[in-house]
């Protein structure tokens, strides 16, 4: 993951202070003060005094306070979780449940929003058997025979896409098959009325290439052979998801009578996607986060919401909703991009551009569309928010169309005037 040696450093003796008889201030004479504070705030994150919904929040609250500082604690911490996983059979049952819900409730989404890809699909699997028994048998079944079939398709695919790209004089880096983890696989199937001839990226085929012009280059080959299904390009270099993701996706009619999806980026792109802030230097420039002048949007806004919700209910249900969420990208008619949870609706869209915007909002467009003010927003739209000047107050039954916290406080507020 490319991290520093203070990280590697602090990594290798978080849990000094706690199991042996050496101090923090032990750590700190051999080691120095910057690993000292790294294995400090890692014990931390370890010593949760609550149970039940207080642990949870007290667990999310001292997450959040962490990466506000240092964004490395939570990677040294994602790291210790990972390998807390992958022993956990050795715990007892009961605690071995917690740990594995907290896992995935909290270390992977937040994993996610870091876009350290590769760590949360593997927290996901690892989590998936304990809290979900019955339900991991049954994918695991369903997906094992597939995969053989699969697995050939694939192959095949391959060898054409590198013969093109050879005859192209395309140099790639890499070509290999990438499968779909069990947990996202389940994950899909409940959306897809548990079809798995609904899921066609079960393999996808990956292609690593030296730079940014390859990737488009490699995108035309592969059009040229396969035809693309309509609405299934997606460009996350031009448009990267919120989490910093970067890459082409295509999915292709074969001439298999099958639908494969391909995926296409850089080197670069690929470490980010697999490994997020942590494959590169820029979780350096987050230490100390509240002194910069531009940390991620996110981040900003759980530093926010730290501050501003002391209920405990209430600050689960914002962070789930809020930040938990799958994320979309949508535009401003002037070509701003705006990032919302997923299902966000355009009065959610109204209240986040400005609470004037919303108070006043009488109608929307989506991508020059009418369309209805629960309208779930998609990313990539480009959303126009409709006003009428003389309208004071937002309706009561718009809180029962938002779905974002910060919407619902906006509209409250506005109401109580």
């Amino acid at each position: 993951m490319k991290m520093d040696i203070p990280s590697i450093t602090a990594g290798l003796l978080h849990d000094v202070p706690e199991d042996t008889d050496f101090s923090l201030d032990d750590v700190k004479n051999n080691f120095g003060k910057e690993v000292a504070e790294l294995v400090a705030g890692v014990t931390k994150l370890g010593t949760l005094k609550y149970r039940g919904l207080e642990r949870y929040a007290e667990n999310l609250r001292k997450m959040f306070l962490a990466m506000s500082k240092d964004l490395r604690i939570i990677i040294i911490k994602l790291a210790d979780r990972l390998h807390n996983m992958q022993t956990l059979e050795g715990v007892r049952e009961e605690k071995r449940l917690r740990i594995a819900q907290e896992t995935l409730e909290i270390y992977a989404p937040i994993a996610n929003r870091l876009g350290m890809f590769e760590i949360k699909t593997r927290l996901e699997d690892l989590a998936f058997p304990y809290i979900y028994p019955s339900e991991y048998l049954w994918v695991s079944n369903l997906v094992k025979d597939r995969l053989k079939t699969e697995t050939k398709y694939i192959d095949k695919i391959q060898h054409l896409a590198q013969k093109d790209l050879v005859k192209n004089n395309i140099h790639y880096l890499q070509i290999k098959g990438r499968v779909k983890s069990l947990f996202s696989i389940y994950q899909k199937l409940l959306h897809k009325g548990k079809d798995l001839n609904k899921v066609y990226d079960l393999i996808a085929l990956r292609i690593i290439v030296p730079d940014v012009i390859d990737c488009y280059s490699v995108l035309g080959i592969i059009h040229k052979r396969w035809t693309p299904l309509k609405g299934r390009v997606k460009d996350y270099i031009a448009q990267p998801k919120p989490n910093g993701y970067r890459s082409l996706h295509t999915s292709v009619f074969t001439e298999f009578g099958k639908i494969a999806e391909i995926q296409i980026r850089s080197q670069a792109m690929d470490e980010e996607a697999e490994f997020g802030i942590a494959a590169h230097s820029r979780y350096k420039e987050l230490k100390n986060i509240d002194s910069k002048k531009n940390p991620p949007t996110w981040v900003k806004h759980l530093l926010e919401i730290q501050k501003s919700i002391t209920d405990n209910v209430e600050f689960i249900k914002h962070v789930k909703n809020d930040l938990f969420l799958n994320r979309i990208f949508v535009f401003t008619p002037k070509g701003d991009v705006i990032e919302l949870p997923e299902n966000a609706t355009p009065l959610d869209f109204a209240f986040h551009i400005h609470t004037d915007i919303g108070n006043k909002c009488v109608g929307a467009k989506i991508n020059e569309q009418m369309v209805s003010l629960n309208h779930a927003l998609k990313s990539g739209d480009v959303v126009e928010i409709l006003i009428d000047k003389n309208r004071k107050k937002p309706n009561p039954d718009w809180l029962n169309i938002v779905i974002t916290t910060a919407a619902k406080d906006k509209i409250r507020n506005q109401l109580r005037k």
